[in-house]
Order: structure tokens, then sequence, then C-alpha cells
């Protein structure tokens, strides 16, 4: 039997790599892309992909996605949630339309497209599987969004998982480290445009932190994991009769897991005063 997966935020990175993934372990893969060059991309890089435009944070988006997905098919094994954004920055500077925009793309977003085809996942046995971050762990200063906003993402899906009517469905949180895609220079740009009109009061306090914390961003493009190992995983997780509810991937996560153990004092007390002596 044909299985159709839907992934969001397919266009570059870890979800363009899963989407290819999953494509050559045999799945039939609805590839989520805003851009016409992105949808020619992908459909050229294997036979199993077809391209749909898709926007999470537009219903009307959504809604044009479905109607073209349902021509084809309308039973999903499972749906990908990958598409996300890292917003960074002072809380006390941070505007709250940018805040807004964060917990739009990375939580309402897949909220909204779940929703949307939530009908189509097979009852004998479907999967959402959510890209969420070891950042949904909270400890780590100035990116504060971005962990707010996984935590979030994992929160409401647990919730889906104990309240749905499909007793056959499972939902499956993973939780990378560092993974070298382009979203940390796309992180970074924003956060510098964000902040060209602060106030002076504002690059006076946190001037020193926020450099530091941009060129470690900027450096992250180059290391940690690849794309291919979290496609890898997702591509397990899916062939699994009986996955875990969370997985984490890279050193650096199964750490902050263990970190988020300890009382919360403690734990502040160990990153602020990592995040100083690093800063120097």
């Amino acid at each position: 039997m044909e299985k159709y997966i839907l992934i969001t935020g397919a266009s570059s990175g870890l979800g363009k790599e899963t989407a290819l993934q999953l494509a050559k372990d045999g799945y039939n893969v609805f590839a989520g892309v805003r851009k016409q060059e992105n949808k020619e991309t992908l459909e050229s890089l294997h036979k199993n992909i077809t391209a749909v435009f898709l926007d999470v944070t537009s219903e009307e988006s959504v809604n044009c996605a479905f109607q073209e997905i349902s021509k084809l098919t309308n039973n999903l094994y499972a749906i990908v949630n990958n598409a996300g954004i890292a917003v960074g920055g002072p809380v006390e500077f941070l505007p709250v339309d940018v805040l807004k925009k964060q917990f739009d793309v990375n939580v309402f977003g897949a909220i909204r497209v779940v929703q949307k085809f939530f009908s189509f996942l097979d009852k004998n046995g479907s999967r959402i599987v959510n890209i969420s971050s070891m950042a949904s762990y909270g400890v780590f200063p100035f990116v504060s969004p971005y962990c707010a906003s996984k935590r979030a993402l994992d929160m409401f899906f647990n919730s889906l998982l104990v309240e749905n009517k499909n007793e056959n469905l499972k939902i499956i949180s993973i939780k990378p480290g560092v993974v070298s895609t382009p979203i940390w220079n796309k992180s970074v740009d924003a956060c510098e445009k964000t902040f060209e009109n602060v106030t002076q009061d504002c690059r006076d306090k946190y001037e020193k932190e926020l450099l530091f914390l941009a060129g470690n961003a900027r450096k992250n493009t180059q290391k940690g994991l690849k794309a291919q190992d979290i496609a890898k995983l997702v591509s397990k997780v899916l062939s699994k009769k009986n996955p875990k509810l969370s997985y984490n991937i890279g050193k650096d996560s199964h750490f902050a897991r263990l970190l988020s153990f300890l009382p919360q004092k403690v734990c502040n007390f160990l990153v602020k005063t990592g995040l100083k002596k690093r800063i120097g």
C-alpha cells in the first residue's frame, strides 16, 4: 500500500533533506514550499516528491494545499511538522510582534496544518512527527522565543495525543542539538534587522552578549549535526512499530535534557556562569 507523507518547510535545510530521504525510502512525499524555484528543485530530486505551495502562517495557503493534496489522496500516513524559524534577543527589548511571528510559525503553524489534515490521518496507524529542539528544555539565554515556542509545540501535541480518539495515532517529538542548516544565518539576520533601531540603553546593556551569540550562531551553519542525520532519524521513527514519544539526537541535546532535571535555580546559575566565561 502506498504511504503518503506531508512535510512542512521543505524548501531547504532539514526539511529538504528529510523530504528526499523519505522519497528514497519509498514514501510519496508532499513537500511544503513557498517559492516556484523551490518547487521545481525539489521535484527534480526524486519522482516520489510532489511539492505543494504551503505557508503554515496562512489559513488560505493551508486550505489551498489541502485542496491540492485531496486531488491525489485523502489518506496520510504521517505529517512532519518541520517549518520553523528562530528568533533571538533580550526579553527586555524584544518587540512583541517578533514574538508573535515566532509562535505563528513554530506553534500555530503546526497546529493549523494538523487541524486541517487530521481527518486524513489513517485510523489504522498514522504518525505526527514534530521537529522540536533541545531548546525546548529552556536553558538558552537570548533565544527565549525559540525555546518557548518549541516547549509549547511539545506541550500542545502531547495534549493532542492524550485527547484524540484515534488510539493508533503516534505523536513523536524529535529534539536535535545544533544542526548545520541555514536557519542560523537567517535567525541572526532577522535579529540584527530587528535591533537596527534599538535604544542606546539596549546596546549598552547587551551588545557584548549579542555580538558573541550572533558569531556563535553563524558558526553553527558549519558545525553540529548534519541535516541528513535528522532525516534518517525521522525515517526510522516512521518505520518503527512502537516509536518513543521523544528522541534526543546529538550530545548537546542529551546534555540539555540532563541539565533540565536540575533545580531551576541551579540550572540558571550554571547557564549564566557558562555564558560569562565564554564571553570573557
